[in-house]
């Protein structure tokens, strides 16, 4: 089971801490998917499928580029995979 305890500088997932920075970023990039509830969790977001498919698309690209996007990047790369969504407004839905 995930303990959900959020640290106040980390969080505590299946017993381990994992460390964020000052301004609550991950500090390792690289985590597992157990990492993601309870970080929702803690930001009172129940994930849906449309979250986990915006943290894999985040995981893809850090994998290929090294870093993430800025958001207006992400909305573009994400816009060319579907462009059916409004993503600039589904993201904010999302990730308050």
């Amino acid at each position: 089971m995930t303990d959900a305890k959020e640290k106040a500088m980390g969080y505590v997932v299946n017993g381990d801490e994992v460390e964020t920075d000052e301004e609550g970023f991950l500090v390792e990039a690289n985590f597992g998917d157990d990492v993601v509830p309870v970080i929702a969790e803690a930001e009172k977001i129940s994930l849906t499928d449309e979250h986990w498919q915006v943290v894999r698309f985040m995981r893809e690209r850090y994998q290929e580029d090294g870093h993430t996007p800025n958001f207006r990047n992400m909305v573009a790369m994400l816009t060319d995979e579907d462009d059916s969504v409004d993503w600039k407004k589904k993201l904010y839905e999302l990730f308050p």
